[in-house]
């Protein structure tokens, strides 16, 4: 099982949308997000925020078998979810399917299990 967090940017002026981004894809479109994640083969997906004088910032963690497997999955999808994802994605983060298709830019430095 391989995990990751990382931090990428919400684009100024972005922070509403990003909000109602959050609150479609964990209310009408919950199914659809729990079936895409299937099959990019993740276990688990935490979405937070982060606020600070540099600006908004999504903090992201990432499960499953490989994630950066995952994120070259969802680069090359044309499921309609994952199409839209990338869109709102771009919109809001400015992540392109080709920064998608290199994988997390992280690594992990510690990873503490009990």
């Amino acid at each position: 099982m391989e995990c990751i967090t990382w931090f990428v940017p919400i684009l100024p002026g972005k922070l509403e949308a990003w909000r109602a981004f959050v609150e479609e894809i964990n209310g009408p479109r919950k199914d659809d997000f729990a079936q895409s994640r299937q099959r990019l083969g993740a276990s688990r997906e935490v979405i937070g925020l982060v606020q600070s004088p540099e600006g908004d910032f999504a903090a992201l963690f990432h499960e499953g078998e490989s994630v950066s497997a995952g994120f070259s999955k969802l680069a090359a999808s044309e499921d309609p979810f994952d199409v839209w994802f990338k869109d709102k994605i771009l919109e809001l983060h400015g992540v392109t399917k080709e920064m998608l298709a290199q994988g997390p830019p992280s690594q992990v430095v510690l990873d503490y299990r009990a």
